[in-house]
């Protein structure tokens, strides 16, 4: 499994990922609920395709995400301090470009539902774009880049499993303490004003686990897998990724009768949590050739469909909310046409040269023009 060509299997990782967030906003009703107006019937078809393409979530970007930067390094070393900085450019300027961008953009669906007077007062209110901008509140996707961001600072923690791999065990401790935390912390600060600050330190210490499960596969990789070892690994993390599916079959049966997340079935926080790991092992120890090459032309606009799908949702809730469709329908053209159109989008923005860098395929304002052929080389 040595790095010869193209990891077209990563590649498709990528794009799972990035597709699977569009369909996962766009499994809910426009309050992100499971369509508690309707009959419990009504839900399956919702509810088990939110099964499915939540087994991607943004945990999966994470771990992508931190196996990418630990290849890299182990490449082209570096220093902590121009590491950070490059992360930082990288990661940090489009952050601040988006979170502006849809601070305002919200006004739009919040217009068309009747609370744009709260929006307003979030913008007037100094607080509110600290935590903009600190934890990414602005909008339920922009959380994703100041969490990997935070993750990026605790690299050095995650590198001794790249000698060690067995150490990713340790995200079962990380993912045990996270729930536990969570729950206590939830009980006793919720009124709080930091609440949500302390929230996200919780979640950047013990989501370390899945940079210490990023760094253990790079060492798997690295080593190289023979061909018996390989189809062991696959059949195994298959079979216990189809394990955990059933978990988040129950998982749904439950939503569907309750009309609710079920947030408290703690075996489906373990399935939930547990099978980005497995999904990247399985695509990881997959033969190959069973990736199609032109996988890779289309897994960098994964990026970019992550940040702008919004921008799609939002007119296509109203549109179809007016036109009173079943579940199963609203939620299947809102997938398609949400994930045509931030594709699309994506492209269209790549190619505006001023513009490009906003998704991800194109140099950052002011990059030093030696350094820009690297910067997208790194980014694709």
């Amino acid at each position: 499994m040595a790095q010869t060509t193209r990891m077209v299997w990563l590649d498709t990782l990528r794009l799972w990922a990035g597709v699977s967030m569009v369909g996962l906003h766009a499994s809910s009703d426009i309050q992100g609920q499971p369509f508690v107006a309707f009959e419990p019937i009504e839900r399956v078809g919702p509810v088990l395709f939110r099964a499915v393409v939540y087994t991607a979530r943004t945990e999966l970007f994470l771990i992508i995400s931190l196996f990418l930067l630990i290849m890299s390094l182990d490449r082209r070393p570096r220093g902590y301090g121009a590491t950070i900085k490059e992360q930082a450019r990288r990661l940090l300027v489009p952050f601040g470009f988006w979170v502006v961008f849809f601070a305002f953009y919200r006004l739009f669906k919040a217009s068309y539902f009747g609370y744009s007077d709260a929006i307003w007062a979030q913008l007037v209110n100094p607080l509110e774009w600290l935590s903009y901008f600190t934890l990414g509140s602005v909008h339920f996707h922009m959380h994703f880049l100041p969490t990997l961001f935070g993750l990026v600072l605790l690299y050095p923690l995650y590198r001794c499993a790249v000698d060690h791999p067995w150490i990713g065990l340790v995200v079962l401790v990380c993912l045990f303490t996270k729930r536990e935390a969570d729950i206590w912390i939830w009980s006793q600060f919720a009124q709080e004003a930091w609440f949500d600050y302390l929230l996200r330190t919780i979640k950047i210490a013990t989501y370390a686990g899945y940079g210490i499960v990023a760094a253990s596969f790079v060492g798997m990789f690295k080593r190289g897998i023979g061909e018996e070892s390989r189809t062991a690994i696959f059949n195994a993390s298959l079979y216990a990724a189809g394990l955990l599916f059933l978990v988040k079959l129950v998982h749904s049966h439950k939503v569907i009768l309750s009309g609710d997340w079920q947030y408290s079935f703690m075996p489906g926080y373990w399935a939930d949590f547990l099978m980005p790991v497995l999904l990247f092992l399985v695509f990881m120890a997959a033969k190959p050739d069973f990736f199609p090459p032109i996988i890779s032309k289309l897994a960098p606009y994964s990026f970019g469909i992550y940040l702008v799908h919004p921008i799609i949702l939002a007119p296509l809730e109203i549109w179809l909310w007016e036109a009173s469709l079943s579940p199963s329908s609203f939620v299947a053209t809102k997938t398609i046409l949400g994930i045509a159109g931030a594709t699309a989008l994506t492209w269209v923005l790549s190619r505006i040269s001023p513009l490009a860098w906003t998704v991800g395929l194109g140099p950052l304002p002011n990059w030093p023009s030696r350094n820009k052929q690297k910067l997208v080389e790194e980014k694709s």
